[in-house]
């Protein structure tokens, strides 16, 4: 089975070049694409957060990962599978993030914390909405500490 998909907006801020640290404080527009009306946005200003699903276009099909690797290439950290880690050479090239959400224009949306870079295809906006977050503690392997303490 094929999917196709189409984006329905791309980013624009700062960050240029893929890089692992430092997105809490990056502001990034959303700007829709023309063809997407813009009621689409209708009621989106009344949510603190929103979650962004956007295409890793940079990733070359030749470094996707579809096994186990040490996160971030440290061999110091476990190896672990591509679905047991974020990291951006996966399979289908999905990304997707919780961010802030700032401000609310006619056709696009100011959001903090978003890691993606300028130019990254969008594909779909979400509600972040507390009932669809866990309901229990969160469990996760200590190496994660490790390759987050700088991301945000």
């Amino acid at each position: 089975m094929e999917i196709t998909v189409r984006p329905i907006a791309y980013v624009e801020n700062s960050r240029k070049t893929v890089e692992d640290d430092d997105w809490g404080e990056v502001v990034s527009k959303i700007e829709l694409v023309p063809h997407i009306d813009e009621t689409c946005l209708q009621g989106i200003e009344e949510f603190s957060h929103i979650e962004i699903i956007f295409y890793f276009h940079k990733v070359e099909d030749g470094k996707i990962q579809y096994g186990a690797r040490h996160p971030r290439n440290n061999t110091a950290l476990p190896k672990v599978g591509i679905f047991s880690q974020r990291g951006k050479n996966r399979p289908n090239k999905l990304g997707t993030t919780i961010v802030e959400l700032l401000e609310v224009g006619n056709r696009e949306l100011t959001v903090q914390g978003l890691d993606a870079i300028d130019g990254t295809p969008i594909l779909d906006i979400k509600p972040v909405m507390k009932e669809f977050l866990p309901k229990k503690d969160l469990r996760e392997p200590a190496w994660t500490a490790e390759i987050m303490k700088n991301y945000w």
